[in-house]
């Protein structure tokens, strides 16, 4: 399960001895001069608009990085605003977000669109749906400069390693080091900018528990299914009815005179 740690922000006027502002602390320098020189290049860190912010975020919940990148590029070519994406019809985003996995996510942000382009953005995210601790906490920060730290599995992973605590400031750099080096099993340590002082450094951990596999499984069933229902309209017998009533639930398909459908318009709540 993914944390929100909120990290309050320094109280006004509060400086160091000779006025200086406060200094992080050694451990984080080291880790903020190697995210300088191996920081990834990701499109969505190029910009602070929080609908970008939030698609990329949405998006990256349980898929990779690689697969995100062409997806996110095209989602946002083709709606480049919240606006753009509440206009849209459900059907489309359906269609669009085939590839990614776990396809209620492109439903839900089109949701949070709709919310966003009606009312504005809310002062608590969490009341977007779809959007949970950490999701909030990503958008907070990386968005609207919120002094908070989201907690991800791989920042997690670097500050129980390392017993040390980081600043909002740190959050991709702490990402970007749990991802490429300091890894669930068997960590780079001899790369680590902070092996020196890691009281976890040489050690090797045993393997996490991995999500069952797709192949023959009911999320593949759901995927054939809603791939050829997103292809066009499919007669209910010819289906897994199982899987045509879990995507119905999910708001993913409707059926209707035999008929299984991409949802219309009609059928989508704000």
């Amino acid at each position: 399960m993914r944390t929100l740690i909120a990290v309050p922000a320094p109280a006004a006027g509060r400086s160091s001895a000779g006025g200086a502002p406060p200094r992080v602390g050694r451990v984080e320098e080291l880790l903020l001069a190697w995210f300088s020189r191996n920081g990834r290049d990701l499109p969505w860190r190029r910009t602070r608009d929080p609908y970008a912010v939030l698609v990329s975020e949405v998006m990256l919940q349980q898929t990779q990085v690689e697969r995100v990148i062409p997806c996110y590029l095209a989602w946002l070519e083709r709606w480049p605003t919240a606006e753009a994406l509440a206009a849209a019809p459900i059907a489309d985003v359906i269609r669009a977000w085939q590839g990614l996995g776990y396809n209620r996510r492109g439903v839900n942000l089109h949701r949070a669109a709709r919310r966003v382009a009606a009312h504005g953005w809310p002062d608590d995210l969490e009341e977007l749906p779809g959007v949970g601790p950490y999701t909030a906490a990503a958008v907070s920060s990386f968005a609207f400069g919120r002094p908070v730290l989201p907690v991800d599995t791989n920042i997690r992973r670097v500050q129980e390693r390392t017993g040390h605590e980081f600043s909002p400031a740190a959050g991709q750099a702490l990402m970007d080091l749990g991802a490429t080096v300091c890894l669930a099993r068997i960590p780079r340590c001899a790369v680590c900018p902070l092996a020196a002082g890691c009281p976890s450094r040489g050690r090797r951990y045993e393997p996490l528990r991995k999500q069952s596999r797709f192949e023959g499984s009911f999320r593949q069933r759901r995927a054939r299914t809603l791939r050829l229902v997103a292809a066009a309209q499919q007669p209910l017998a010819k289906l897994d009815a199982e899987a045509v009533d879990s995507l119905a639930r999910d708001g993913l398909v409707e059926v209707g005179d035999g008929v299984v459908g991409l949802p219309r318009e009609a059928t989508i709540r704000a």
